[in-house]
């Protein structure tokens, strides 16, 4: 799995579409992909907005890492940064910033590469997966 993270408007589904070349249609959005779609895709963009919908629906979430390592390990996930900046009003809206920082957290420590993207550059900030226990 690679994960490129990065405020919005950063740049990060051209930084990803770049250095991770793919068939359009092995792209799925995750505003509006099936649940399953990212099971078979080759990259997510919008993966925050696919964590909001299934937090809206009170989908358990906190499996996905693991299971994605299992049925596929070879995604490629885009996802905004959510825990900059001011902290949200709305109760969900909290909620929903939390669970996402800590999906991400989890799909981090499982991923072959994380990719940092601000404005347009990417940074690689993790290579290799790191043995359990590290």
């Amino acid at each position: 799995m690679k994960l490129v993270i990065g405020g919005a408007f950063q740049g990060k589904q051209a930084y990803a579409r770049k250095n991770f070349p793919m068939e359009e249609e092995r792209i799925v959005d995750g505003e509006s992909c099936q649940q399953e779609a990212i099971f078979t895709a080759g990259m997510v963009v919008h993966f925050q907005d696919y964590i909001r919908r299934f937090l809206q629906e009170e989908t358990f979430l906190e499996e996905l890492p693991g299971a994605l390592m299992d049925r596929n390990p070879q995604v490629v996930l885009v996802v905004n940064e959510l825990g900059c900046g001011v902290v949200p009003m709305d109760a969900f809206d909290r909620k929903y910033r939390e669970r996402a920082g800590r999906l991400c957290c989890a799909l981090a420590r499982e991923a072959e590469e994380v990719h940092r993207v601000l404005c347009g550059i990417g940074t690689r900030i993790k290579e290799g997966k790191e043995k359990k226990g590290a």
